[in-house]
C-alpha cells in the first residue's frame, strides 16, 4: 500500500513528534488513573471513604496497556540516543558517554528519599492498626532508617521505598541490559530488526505481540504476580522489557509505522471490544471466585486488550498528532519532574480532603486540578534552579530546544498495586 503523503518516514526520521504527543498524554491519563485509585476497591496508600467498584471499569480502559505504551516509547527514544551516540563516535568524539547522559539514578534516590515518604505516611496513618501519631518528621527518620516495624495482618511495609518509581528503576536496568546488547551483540539486533519488520508489516502487526503478550500471563501473572519489586518480577519483566526492545527494534522501521497507520481502526475495535470483556468480567465476579478456565480466557483477552489499544495510539498519533510547537516544547520537559511529584500531591491531597467530606464527584476533579496545578507550579521553580534540576531528572543547564524524542526522557508510572483481581 502507498504511504500516505502526511506522514514522515520513521527511517528519516530525526524527531518523533507524535510520540512525543503520546507520552505527554500518557502522563495526564496517569494523573486521572491515579485519581482514580483513591476511589476503586482496589489496594492503594490512602483510600476515600466512598471507595467501591463503580469506577473499576473505567479504570481498566487503560489499566492493560499505559505502561506498556510508555516501555515502548522508551525504547524508541533509546534507539534514537544511541544512534546519536554513535554519529558522535563517528565524528571523533571517542568520550561519548551514553549512559552517563541517560542516567536516572539520581533521581531514584532523590525521589525515594524525599518525595515518597509522605505516600508511606499517610498509607501508614491510615492503614497502621491503631493509626500512628508521631507526626511525619518522626515517621522521616524511620523511614530513612529503614525501619521495618510498621506492619499489620498483610505483612509489614518495606522502608524505603519507591511505590510509583519503580518504572524508572526498570526504565534504567532495561536500558543498562539493551546497552551492553548495543554494544556485544549489534549485528544480532539489526538482523532481529529486519525479522522484525517482515514480520509486522501486515496484520501480522496485531497478531503475534498481542499472542506474545497473552502467553505471557497465561503462563506467568498467576506465578510470579506483579509485584514492581525488580527482583522476581518476572512477569512484568517479560511484557515491559519486551515491548522495550520491540520500540528499540522498530524505531526506523518504516514498516512497523506504516502497519500501525493502516490498522488503527481495526486495533480501536479490538482494543475495546477486549476492554467491554474485561469490564464485564470485573463486573460479574466483584467480590466473587471466577472459575478458573473464564480467569485463564481473561488473562488471553487482557493480552489483546493491551497491544491492540498500543497500536491504536500508535496508529492514530501518527496519523493525526499535530506536531512541533511551544506547547509541546514546554510539556516534554515538564513530564519527568510531574511524574515524579504527582502521587504524592494526589496523596497528600486526598488525605487532607477527607475531613470536609466532598462527594466523590466534587472531590475527584478537585484533586485532579489540584495535582495538575502543584506539579505544574513546582516545575516552573525546578525548571530554573540548576541545583534542583538534575534531581528531577532535567539536565543542569536549561536547553533551548529540548530534542523531545531523542533526548527527553520517557518515563510513565501506575501505583503499585493497581490491577484488578486476576
Amino acid at each position: 500500500m502507498p504511504r500516505d503523503a502526511s506522514v514522515p518516514p520513521a527511517s528519516t526520521a530525526t524527531r518523533r513528534h507524535d510520540l512525543d504527543w503520546v507520552r505527554v498524554c500518557a502522563f495526564g491519563l496517569l494523573v486521572l488513573y491515579h485519581v482514580g485509585m483513591y476511589y476503586v476497591s482496589w489496594d492503594w496508600h490512602v483510600k476515600s471513604p466512598h471507595a467501591g467498584p463503580l469506577l473499576e471499569p473505567a479504570m481498566l480502559l487503560t489499566g492493560p496497556w499505559r505502561l506498556s505504551l510508555l516501555f515502548l516509547v522508551s525504547g524508541v527514544a533509546t534507539a534514537f540516543l544511541l544512534a546519536q551516540a554513535q554519529r558522535q563516535a563517528a565524528a571523533g568524539d571517542g568520550r561519548v558517554r551514553f549512559l552517563g547522559n541517560r542516567s536516572l539514578l539520581l533521581p531514584l534516590l532523590f525521589g525515594m528519599a524525599v518525595v515518597v515518604p509522605p505516600q508511606s505516611y499517610y498509607e501508614v496513618v491510615e492503614q497502621l492498626p491503631g493509626g500512628y501519631h508521631d507526626g511525619f518528621l518522626a515517621f522521616w527518620a524511620r523511614y530513612l532508617r529503614a525501619d521495618g516495624s510498621f506492619c499489620d495482618a498483610g505483612g509489614c511495609l518495606i522502608l524505603p521505598t519507591w511505590n510509583h518509581l519503580w518504572f524508572v528503576a526498570y526504565l534504567w536496568v532495561y536500558t543498562v541490559a539493551l546497552w551492553l546488547l548495543w554494544r556485544l551483540a549489534r549485528p544480532l539486533l539489526d538482523r532481529a530488526g529486519g525479522a522484525l519488520e517482515r514480520a509486522l508489516c501486515g496484520w501480522g502487526l496485531l497478531l503475534w505481540p498481542a499472542l506474545a503478550l497473552a502467553l505471557a500471563r497465561l503462563l506467568l501473572i498467576g506465578r510470579y504476580g506483579s509485584t514492581h519489586a525488580l527482583v522476581g518480577d518476572w512477569y512484568n519483566h517479560v511484557q515491559y522489557f519486551g515491548v522495550f526492545l520491540l520500540g528499540f527494534l522498530a524505531a526506523r522501521r518504516d514498516g512497523f509505522w506504516d502497519a500501525a497507520v493502516r490498522l488503527r481502526w481495526p486495533a480501536l475495535l479490538l482494543w475495546l471490544g477486549s476492554w467491554a470483556v474485561l469490564a464485564g468480567y470485573t463486573v460479574s465476579y466483584a467480590g466473587s471466585e471466577p472459575p478458573q478456565a473464564l480467569r485463564l480466557a481473561m488473562r488471553a483477552v487482557w493480552g489483546v486488550d493491551q497491544w491492540c489499544a498500543i497500536v491504536a495510539v500508535l496508529g492514530f498519533a501518527r496519523r493525526l498528532s499535530p506536531g512541533d510547537g511551544p506547547l509541546l516544547r514546554y510539556l516534554v520537559p515538564a513530564v519527568f519532574p510531574v511524574y515524579i511529584l504527582h502521587q504524592t500531591v494526589t496523596v497528600v491531597a486526598a488525605h487532607n480532603l477527607q475531613p470536609l467530606d466532598l462527594h466523590p464527584a466534587l472531590e475527584g476533579p478537585l484533586l485532579v486540578l489540584l495535582t495538575f496545578a502543584t506539579c505544574f507550579a513546582a516545575y516552573e521553580v525546578v525548571r530554573r534552579v540548576p541545583l534542583l534540576r538534575p534531581l528531577f531528572g532535567l539536565q543542569y543547564r536549561e536547553r533551548s530546544a529540548p530534542a523531545a524524542a531523542q533526548a527527553g526522557t520517557a518515563c510513565s508510572t501506575t501505583s503499585c498495586t493497581a490491577e484488578p483481581p486476576r
